[in-house]
């Protein structure tokens, strides 16, 4: 847990991801596409993988991947990041976290 807090907090945006999930591959295109450029965490690439896995269950992320964080914050997975770019309020969530200026 401490170390996907930690993780978590280095940069304005993190993602939590696997290489071969289509989600976590369209939530990290969003990102980019916006000009942000997070910190991107591949679970099945680490070799502590399956211990950061359990504790981003442990903090309510079900599916355990795409887990983003903005902010060091905890904002959610690919439906929650999904309607907040729907709504509008993800790019505010950006701004107020330094990923992007615009």
């Amino acid at each position: 847990m401490d170390r996907v807090v930690k993780l978590a907090s280095q940069k304005a945006v993190v993602i939590f991801s696997k290489s071969s999930c289509c989600m976590c591959h369209a939530i990290k295109r969003l990102f980019y596409e916006q000009g942000v450029s997070p910190a991107i965490y591949e679970l099945d690439e680490d070799a502590r993988g399956k211990e950061m896995e359990w504790a981003l269950m442990r903090l309510g992320c079900n599916p355990s991947v795409p887990a983003v964080f903005i902010g060091g914050k905890f904002i959610g997975s690919a439906n929650t990041i999904m309607t907040l770019q729907l709504n509008g309020s993800l790019k505010n969530l950006l701004k107020n976290a330094g990923a992007i200026w615009l």
